[in-house]
């Protein structure tokens, strides 16, 4: 018989494993398509399992067209993946790193609430899309008031963007503190650590974020590139706490390397015939 020394044999290695549960965004701009990029570009094995398909539609003025998955078949991808690389997989690196972004209706947001809970994950980042162009606005209104009370809670990390923390926090955000003040109250509500998202949306030559998790309270900025929002920022700056995080990174570490990562990815930005300019993540290269 013939030995196969060590040597030989195929190098096996360990990444990091995370997972996205979000919706497919047909341009490769955001949601789940960002997230993979993100990964893998800061060194994590990325997994993604789909919630919807969200398609821009050029004939009305670039609005969402909005199409959700079958519950049993977002079940399905939940119990592959966590059965690949949960806690029981006997996997050696173990899925306890999971980003939360568009889920898009009320059921969705109950199945992935109970894969949560049954998961018990680590790390929860949550990117609270509260609003999807193209849905019907009480659709909408049940979405955002079922993630509150389901998702909300189960979160250790959110990233509201500008809008999103002023519907959380239920405060107007014209400038830094009061952007202070809301990721304080977003705290206080769900015990998570926050990174509130100014961007370019207030005013001053800066793009400002502020991070609060119950005991530091730290403004990021960084000069603005142009002045208008870019697809896949938000989506990108959560996938990039979600690697970090998965990597063994404090949150405040976490929400620092995520801030420099979006500013290059916004910089080295991805231009297209739609009326808006892509992040790309191989940016900071």
């Amino acid at each position: 018989m013939t030995s196969v020394s060590a040597d030989a044999m195929p190098h096996v290695t360990s990444p990091a494993v995370v997972l996205t549960i979000a919706g497919s965004e047909a341009t490769g701009g955001a949601g789940a398509q960002a997230d993979l990029k993100t990964f893998q570009e800061l060194g994590v094995f990325g997994i993604a399992n789909v919630t919807c398909i969200a398609s821009f539609n050029p004939n009305d003025s670039w609005n969402h067209r909005f199409v959700p998955v079958e519950q049993q078949v977002i079940a399905d991808q939940l119990e592959a993946t966590t059965a690949a690389y949960g806690p029981a997989s006997g996997a050696p690196s173990v899925l306890d790193t999971v980003k939360v972004g568009m889920l898009g209706s009320p059921a969705t947001i109950a199945t992935v609430a109970g894969a949560l809970q049954d998961n018990n994950f680590g790390n929860v980042v949550l990117d609270p899309v509260l609003i999807c162009k193209g849905q019907e606005p009480g659709h909408a209104l049940d979405t955002d008031q079922a993630l509150k009370a389901q998702i909300l809670p189960l979160a250790t990390f959110v990233t509201p963007n500008h809008f999103e923390a002023e519907s959380l926090s239920g405060l107007e955000i014209t400038d830094v503190e009061s952007l202070k003040a809301a990721a304080v109250r977003i705290h206080e509500l769900s015990g998570a650590a926050v990174l509130a998202k100014g961007g370019v949306r207030l005013d001053g030559p800066d793009a400002v974020d502020v991070f609060y998790d119950g005991n530091t309270l730290e403004v990021l900025s960084a000069p603005k590139v142009g002045d208008v929002a870019v697809s896949g920022a938000g989506c990108s700056l959560a996938a990039a706490v979600t690697a970090e995080l998965a990597k063994g990174s404090s949150p405040l570490e976490a929400a620092r390397a995520a801030k420099e990562f979006v500013t290059a990815g916004i910089r080295n930005r991805v231009a297209s015939g739609a009326p808006f300019d892509a992040l790309w993540q191989g940016g900071p290269r």
